[in-house]
């Protein structure tokens, strides 16, 4: 393997290409590939693998579950070298819109992987806040009729900033075969609500070194709780501390819910292993 090249099984000359990919979840089974359902990376390397004729497989930055939506999803995969990338580009953006679409493919090298090397995730999560639907935002936002308070919202927010066990805020894993029930520990960098431009749009944005299993909704629904004071802002330390799903407030739908971008900047987080 020279310069993130390599051959191929039929003696092809491959190399390591990175692809970032925007999609509308709302028809499908989540991002990653399950059968027997329509998921966006079923619909992605179906469209590569037409235009480069072989099969190729596909590391993902981020699992999203159905219903959700991506702007900064980064994939990456071995294509032939002499793969032109913009006409690849081209090619699987005229198949999959207007669900889909990939833009600024680049050659990277071959160590680069789009789930090990991100050292950080960030999503954003809208709500149409307003008595009346918009049926423009419909399938990107969750429309809450009664007014939210995000000053108290954004209380509670900071006490989950920092590293923390998230038990309370995760959907609980299943260990696979002969592990132990993995970690829940998560470093959580930013966390804040605002209205971006003075109207019924309230957006948060959250961002974090990864995510577990509905941590973004959970955390959504439970500081939405807060907003309405069903919950009060000071009980949020106490919450996390219970490591109970029963102690956290309700899970946001995902129709609102957006992974924003994936950061490869700093230290990868398998780097003192």
């Amino acid at each position: 393997m020279t310069d993130g090249v390599e051959p191929g099984v039929t003696g092809q000359q491959l190399r390591n290409v990175r692809l970032l990919v925007a999609y509308d979840g709302t028809d499908f089974r989540g991002f990653a590939e399950s059968d027997g359902v329509r998921t966006v990376e079923g619909e992605l390397r179906g469209a590569i693998e037409r235009v480069v004729r072989r099969p190729v497989e596909l590391v993902l930055g981020g699992r999203t579950d159905a219903g959700v939506h991506g702007w900064g999803q980064v994939v990456n995969g071995r294509l032939p070298v002499e793969t032109d990338l913009y006409r690849l580009m081209s090619s699987i953006n005229q198949l999959l819109r207007p669900e889909i679409s990939v833009r600024d493919p680049a050659w990277v090298d071959d160590a680069f992987s789009a789930r090990f090397s991100a050292t950080s995730r960030t999503y954003r999560y809208d709500i149409w806040n307003d008595r009346s639907p918009n049926p423009l935002v419909a399938r990107h936002a969750w429309h809450i009729g009664p007014a939210v308070d995000i000053e108290p919202m954004n209380t509670a927010a900071g006490f989950l900033l920092g590293n923390h066990d998230f038990s309370s805020f995760c959907r609980k894993p299943k260990p696979g075969p002969g592990y132990g029930e993995p970690s829940l520990q998560r470093e959580l960098h930013h966390a804040r609500w605002r209205r971006p431009d003075s109207s019924a749009l309230v957006r948060f944005e959250i961002t974090a070194s990864s995510f577990c299993h509905q941590m973004v909704r959970s955390i959504v629904g439970t500081l939405v709780d807060v907003g309405f004071g069903r919950i009060d802002a000071a009980e949020i330390p106490a919450i996390l501390a219970a490591r109970d799903r029963n102690a956290a407030g309700q899970v946001a739908p995902p129709t609102g819910l957006t992974l924003w971008h994936i950061g490869f900047d700093g230290p990868r987080w398998d780097a003192a292993v």
